[in-house]
């Protein structure tokens, strides 16, 4: 994965422009802490929730056809947990207290994702690309060939009604 002080560096300066944060993670989609900037907070545990939450997140964003997860926020008595997508191989997880600027939270943790998506796939096609030139083949060949899924959009539902008039007579 990308270098662990790249990542940090790039937690603390989310960090330092937000900060009512009080803690940033980012973590690989298999639940493995990349970097850690949270105090007070087991970082393993929080990193394992997060890939549980991302697992529903995408799975309520694909049933309702709303499209690729980009971000979970969760919102508790004393403040904020905010989930984004941090390109195809991590996520980025932030911890605020509750007197944050929503949008400002928002707008720098989509920011902080993705420069970290940047690292971490800038890394990921690195090693592919030194593996593929070393003539290494992949770990395991797959035995059974699978097609990509697709999505089409969907229209909004409609309730169609027909405008039936009943007449009486008096």
């Amino acid at each position: 994965m990308a270098s662990e002080a790249e990542i940090l560096d790039e937690l603390r300066r989310l960090r330092a422009r937000v900060p009512q944060l009080t803690g940033a993670l980012a973590a690989g989609v298999d639940g493995l802490v990349l970097a850690q900037d949270t105090p007070g907070v087991e970082p393993e545990r929080v990193a394992a929730l997060t890939v549980t939450a991302l697992g529903v997140a995408v799975r309520m964003a694909d049933a309702t056809g709303q499209g690729e997860f980009r971000e979970l926020i969760v919102r508790g008595v004393y403040g904020y947990v905010a989930t984004y997508a941090a390109g195809r191989g991590a996520v980025l997880t932030v911890l605020a207290q509750d007197r944050v600027n929503v949008g400002r939270l928002l707008l720098e943790g989509r920011r902080a994702g993705a420069r970290i998506g940047e690292l971490v796939d800038a890394e990921a096609a690195a090693r592919a690309e030194a593996e593929e030139q070393a003539g290494a083949a992949p770990a395991e060949a797959p035995t059974k060939t699978t097609t990509a899924r697709t999505r089409t959009a969907r229209a909004p539902r409609t309730t169609a009604t027909t405008n039936a008039r009943t007449t009486t007579e008096s």
